[in-house]
């Protein structure tokens, strides 16, 4: 099984300027999640897919793959189809560019997971702390008995009215597809439920496609704020 693993990069970010090439440690954000993906083991090539000439030089004087693609596209998905139109392989995964401390674990439960053929669509969780009940930021998904994902939302789901095996799950945004349903789902129209929450995954279940949910062995380390920016800084340098 030929897997690819994409990280989508664009250059603009409101809230934080040019975050993917913020500096950590004496590297840019964007190169330390490349190398994170790539000594993970389990794909056999690894591209930033980006908007940005910057980006693409910076990745390409670290020794990793770029491909540019259309500034038109509006979402992380779309540019991990453009590059999966001119590349066969049997599954991809897009992995989120302003993630730096990489769950390398995690991928490799995922990719595994699509030794099953009746797996087509693939994603982590981790659980929910509580502090993290009421963040909108921290979007929460709902299993049924076959780990596939009901629902994800951005508010807490499903609703404690009662704590008792209360076991709440925060959905980390790493996705993999198979070739074939990647290029489907981009072709799907816009769906209420995505608009309204604005979480892109829903159109897939809007439409009826099965979403199988991993564990992941982390927490996932997003970057949007200079005050995250500065708890992964302050991470990466007690790691080391």
């Amino acid at each position: 099984m030929r897997t690819v693993g994409v990280i989508p990069a664009r250059l603009a970010s409101t809230r934080l300027p040019e975050k993917m090439l913020a500096d950590i440690s004496g590297r840019p954000m964007i190169v330390w999640v490349a190398d994170g993906v790539s000594k993970s083991g389990v794909f056999d090539s690894v591209i930033v897919a980006t908007d940005s000439e910057k980006i693409a030089s910076v990745v390409k004087q670290a020794g990793f793959e770029s491909i540019i693609t259309d500034t038109a596209l509006t979402s992380g998905t779309a540019r991990v189809a453009a590059v999966a139109k001119n590349i066969q392989a049997d599954v991809f995964v897009n992995i989120q560019g302003d993630e730096p401390i990489v769950d390398q674990k995690g991928l490799k439960t995922l990719v595994s997971a699509f030794a099953d053929p009746s797996i087509h669509f693939g994603t982590l969780a981790f659980p929910l702390k509580n502090e993290e009940e009421q963040n909108p930021n921290c979007v929460k998904v709902v299993l049924d008995a076959n780990n596939d994902a009901l629902y994800f939302s951005r508010s807490l789901i499903p609703f404690p009215r009662s704590r008792e095996k209360f076991a709440p799950l925060k959905h980390v945004g790493v996705y993999a597809y198979r070739r074939d349903m990647l290029l489907k789902l981009v072709q799907l129209p816009v769906c209420p439920l995505e608009g309204i929450e604005s979480l892109e995954q829903l159109r897939a279940l809007y439409h009826g496609i099965k979403i199988r949910v991993l564990p992941a062995s982390q927490e996932s380390f997003g970057v949007d704020t200079i005050e995250d920016l500065e708890k992964v800084r302050e991470f990466v340098a007690g790691r080391k």
